[in-house]
């Protein structure tokens, strides 16, 4: 995988909401890197921050200090070489299936060729789905379609926020080990946030435990066994999952 530590820098972040009472502190001095070509999974208790510093790096959040930069070039506004994915999918409903695919590219003015939009659609599985409305998909389905739409970009850092937490253990899975194949063929990074341990690890390079009490990283996992399709077969898997529960226990 890549080498360079500077594809993504973020220094000293933090962010702090007004509130009626005391400002409250979400994020504190937060310093984390990533290499191309590689993945974080970012895990911790409800109210770390953690979607928060999702949002940030994207740029539709500002920090209230500390600086991003991707690929040397800092961001303070959402740019081409992101695309988000969330939790809801973030499909508009009058919309069919192709609408919502092809959308991102249309408000970039990026003309995608029809060779190029079926490629990708049968890459992940969704080819027929074209004249359907979000309401007629399955879950499955629509993370797919929120999927392609991102992927149709080019993105060189994917950020998700838990998308795959309204899916069955089946589907998440299957849809994991799709983001996977993806993630070896297309050669982006991503920034995973997710609440589930198991996930974390079959997905993590590194695994970064966010606290609460601290608005901070309490400590960052090294998962070396992160991008093998058996991982979750494997002893070190379970060890590492083990890890992650014990390290979150101490994180609440």
């Amino acid at each position: 995988m890549g080498t360079s530590p500077e594809f993504l820098q973020i220094k000293g972040l933090t962010k702090i909401f007004p509130n009626s009472g005391a400002p409250k502190v979400v994020l504190q001095d937060v310093n984390l890197s990533l290499h191309a070509c590689d993945s974080i999974a970012v895990v911790g208790p409800s109210g770390c921050g953690k979607t928060t510093m999702l949002l940030i790096i994207s740029g539709l959040l500002p920090s209230t200090r500390g600086s991003i930069t991707l690929e040397g070039e800092f961001i303070s506004k959402p740019t081409y070489k992101m695309a988000v994915v969330l939790q809801e999918y973030g499909l508009f409903p009058w919309k069919t299936a192709k609408e919502n695919i092809v959308l991102g590219a249309q408000m970039r003015n990026i003309k995608v060729p029809a060779k190029t939009l079926g490629a990708l659609k049968s890459e992940l599985g969704i080819e027929g789905l074209d004249r359907l409305y979000p309401h007629q998909l399955s879950g499955g389905q629509r993370q797919r379609v929120a999927l392609a739409r991102a992927l149709l970009l080019n993105p060189k850092l994917l950020l998700l926020d838990e998308p795959f937490a309204a899916l069955d253990t089946i589907t998440r899975e299957h849809l994991q080990n799709h983001l996977l194949a993806l993630f070896h063929h297309r050669n982006f990074s991503f920034i995973l946030v997710t609440h589930n341990i198991e996930e974390a690890v079959f997905l993590g390079r590194r695994i970064v435990v966010l606290n609460e009490r601290t608005s901070g990283i309490q400590t960052i996992i090294d998962n070396p066994g992160m991008g093998q399709r058996d991982y979750r077969e494997r002893p070190e898997y379970f060890q590492q999952v083990l890890l992650l529960r014990h390290t979150l226990k101490e994180a609440e």
